[in-house]
């Protein structure tokens, strides 16, 4: 009996392990993915504007 209330205890820490590491991945995960998002939007507008400088903005490659 002991021995069944100890495999539970384990199981049940073991789940808790895996829900918290989930929610620690994810929140990884969105955050990396926010960052990639703005840096994608930061060297957009920068590449807008070189070329508006070169001249190059709104012509045919």
């Amino acid at each position: 009996m002991a021995r069944q209330i100890l495999e539970s205890d384990q199981i049940k820490q073991f789940k808790e392990f895996l829900g918290t590491y989930n929610k620690l991945t994810e929140s990884c995960f969105l955050n990396c993915i926010n960052d990639l998002t703005s840096r994608e939007e930061y060297y957009t507008q920068q590449n807008k504007a070189l070329a508006a400088k070169a001249g190059l903005f709104g012509q045919p490659c």
